[in-house]
Order: structure tokens, then C-alpha cells, then sequence
């Protein structure tokens, strides 16, 4: 069976996306401590964009300061209404979730943001992760804001579709997962529909000590 377009473009997204990021970690860990610092910087100011976020709780966030800096983190984008891809991910996801155990909410933190951010409210957000079985899971949040600013978070991140038209296309967006240590510029992607036990596998090569 051949690959489907959307199969392709999600591939391709992973290779450029992650490449990008990764060549952070590998500059800094060739030209020493001071320059690693600045590459760190220079990431965070390409990448991760410090927009105000709520999630299901209604509780503030900003994304860089409160959800990435530091911290060992997965990122995916969904909506709530979504009846394709969504469900599949968010599903993968929650096994996923279980396959960590307590490192989730300890040492590996997941988020998920909406996009369409107009109609999940946090009680849409609830309403979803009630119905998906994640309520009462620590450490996986989802988020909602501003239009604009999860519009901006997405492009920063590369959760694009090189075919402009079809990226206008909310129903053909990308459902991948990526995952990073912040503090160590180590970055990776893989489809959210890929297995779980070889998704957690992935997140876990982010625990390092160096």
C-alpha cells in the first residue's frame, strides 16, 4: 500500500523540524559551555515564543516559561470536534501516558494545544479529556489562548503542511508528536499514530544526566 500524501507530509515534517532543532544541540556541544548557552537562546527565541495559554483548568501558562524551559516535554495540536486524526493520537497518547508510569508530571511533562482555540474553552477541554480518559492524569495538560498565538506556536514549532492550501486545511493537519529535553537542546518527532510502546520509548531517551 503506498504512503498517503498527508503520510508524506508528516514524514517530511519530522525530518526538517527536528533536524533544525537538533543542530542547536550539536553546535553547542562541539564549540564549549558559554556558546552551548547561546545556542540555547538563540532556540528559544526562534522556536518558543512566550504566549499566554489556559489550560482545561483554567490555570495560566506561558509557554515558554512555565511549560518548556527546563523540562523534558511531549507537544501535539488537536480540537476538541476533531474527527479524524484526533482521536487516534489522543488515544496513542493516553497509552503512552501509562507506558511512562510516575515519570509524567515528575520528570516528563505533556502538552496538547487546540487548534481551533475559538471553540475549545476550558470546559470544552474538560468535556474532551473526560471523554478520552485522560481526567486525573498528572502531568498532561491542554491548552487553549488566543487564535493568534496558538497560530504562531504551530508555524515556530513546524506543525505546517509545505502545501499552503492544504495547511489552511484544519482537517489535513499533521498528527505529529514531538518531544524534547529543553535544558539539553535534544529534540525528536514521530507520527502520533506510530506505537505506543516505540513513542515512550523515544520520550524516554530524553532523561539524561549530561
Amino acid at each position: 500500500m503506498e504512503p498517503s500524501r498527508r503520510d508524506l507530509m508528516r514524514l517530511a515534517a519530522i525530518g526538517s523540524a527536528a533536524g533544525a532543532l537538533l543542530s542547536g544541540r550539536a553546535s553547542a556541544a562541539t564549540t564549549g559551555h558559554d556558546t552551548g548557552v547561546a545556542a540555547r537562546e538563540r532556540i528559544r527565541e526562534r522556536y518558543f515564543p512566550d504566549v499566554i495559554l489556559t489550560n482545561q483548568d483554567g490555570k495560566k501558562f506561558r509557554f515558554y516559561e512555565d511549560i518548556v524551559k527546563d523540562r523534558i516535554v511531549t507537544i501535539n495540536f488537536f480540537f476538541s470536534k476533531c474527527q479524524d486524526i484526533c482521536p487516534l493520537v489522543t488515544h496513542n497518547l493516553t497509552r503512552v501516558h501509562q507506558l511512562l508510569g510516575d515519570k509524567v508530571g515528575r520528570e516528563i511533562f505533556m502538552n496538547s494545544f487546540s487548534l481551533k482555540p475559538e471553540e475549545d474553552t476550558p470546559k470544552q477541554l474538560r468535556a474532551f479529556v473526560k471523554e478520552h480518559g485522560v481526567k486525573g492524569k498528572p502531568g498532561w495538560n491542554f491548552f487553549t489562548g488566543k487564535p493568534e498565538d496558538l497560530e504562531l506556536l504551530r508555524r515556530k514549532l513546524g506543525f505546517t503542511n509545505p502545501d499552503p492550501k492544504l495547511d489552511q486545511d484544519i482537517n489535513q493537519h499533521i498528527g505529529n508528536v514531538r518531544y524534547g529535553n529543553e535544558r539539553l537542546m535534544l529534540w525528536g518527532a514521530c507520527p502520533g499514530e506510530a506505537r505506543p510502546e516505540f513513542i515512550a520509548e523515544s520520550i524516554n531517551w530524553m532523561i539524561r544526566n549530561d
